[in-house]
């Protein structure tokens, strides 16, 4: 008898609800706000780094470039001497 009251209880388990409730929910809306504000901050921050990373790079490359002797200018090049001749 007991076993089928524990077999029912297990059966009459409520079930979940189906409204998910976030983290935001139990926060206060000011803290939620600052922590919004945040990762609005944090993202620009990061894409401000990566702007400068790639600006750093084309002036790397550009010196390179520039720096570049006749020798190492001329084996990049992609001219044939035949297709002149």
């Amino acid at each position: 008898m007991a076993k089928k009251k524990q077999k029912q209880q297990r059966q009459v388990a409520p079930k979940k609800n189906d409204d998910k409730i976030s983290l935001g929910d139990f926060l206060n809306k000011d803290v939620v706000a600052k922590l919004k504000e945040t990762q609005k901050e944090l993202k620009e921050v990061e894409q401000k780094k990566a702007e400068e990373e790639l600006e750093r790079q084309k002036e790397e490359r550009r010196l390179r470039e520039k720096n570049k002797s006749f020798e190492e200018l001329l084996n990049d090049s992609n001219l044939k001497w035949n297709d002149y001749k």
